[in-house]
């Protein structure tokens, strides 16, 4: 990775600009670089299945013929750079995330601040229903062709309900694994925030080509 990229994939966005696009640009990046760590491993293995950490000398000292010493050297270097610039971008991904959801939960607490005001100002005075949901948790990353991505998921989407666990009863994201292994097959109501905007989805829980039976990643959100 050049000086340059290097650079780019150490920056954060500013908290007071992050919108959906800038994720959805650290998700890109974030992919790419997974492919090259793929890349990198395939060659790898490629030489005999060398790995990371299978010695470079045969077993009287001397350099192993069999395979390429100088791809294998460069392919564990790569790997280990690639997988720090990983790290770093996922971090960003996930500040990005908080960041976004704090400037929404700003805003849902003017507009709240307003209709109550207009609520008081018709004689209603009744707040109670006014309260806007409060997310517990928020999606990062979908895979293509998932349940998720087929469902309707989207990445930042702000999570408000998912089958029976909401902001009340969520306690960790085991609560979301327990309800998706046992709803394998069968619809699930998922109720989230997007843009300041609430979506009811109905997610089926189902194995496909990739990891899992959601094909999406939720990190809980800080409260």
């Amino acid at each position: 990775m050049s000086e340059k990229e290097t650079r780019e994939s150490g920056g954060s966005p500013e908290a007071s600009g992050v919108t959906v696009s800038d994720i959805q640009e650290l998700i890109r990046r974030k992919e790419e670089i997974e492919a090259q760590i793929k890349a990198n491993y395939d060659l790898l293995e490629s030489q005999k299945g060398i790995g990371m950490n299978e010695p470079l000398v045969d077993c009287e000292g001397y350099p192993r013929a069999d395979v390429d010493l100088y791809q294998v050297r460069t392919a564990r270097h790569n790997i280990v750079c690639l997988q720090n610039d990983h790290k770093a971008v996922m971090k960003q991904v996930e500040e990005a995330l908080h960041q976004l959801h704090a400037r929404d939960k700003e805003k849902q607490a003017r507009d709240l601040a307003e209709a109550r005001k207009e609520a008081m100002s018709h004689g209603l005075g009744q707040s109670q229903d006014l309260s806007p949901a409060q997310a517990f948790a928020i999606v990062n990353s979908i895979s293509l062709g998932s349940p998720a991505s087929i469902a309707g998921l989207q990445v930042a989407d702000e999570i408000v309900e998912f089958g029976s666990v909401n902001t009340q009863n969520f306690q960790s994201l085991q609560n979301i694994g327990t309800v998706v292994q046992h709803s394998e097959g069968k619809p699930l109501n998922v109720t989230v925030i997007r843009r300041g905007e609430k979506y009811q989805l109905r997610l089926v829980p189902t194995r496909w080509a990739g990891k899992g039976l959601l094909g999406c990643n939720i990190i809980p959100l800080q409260r």
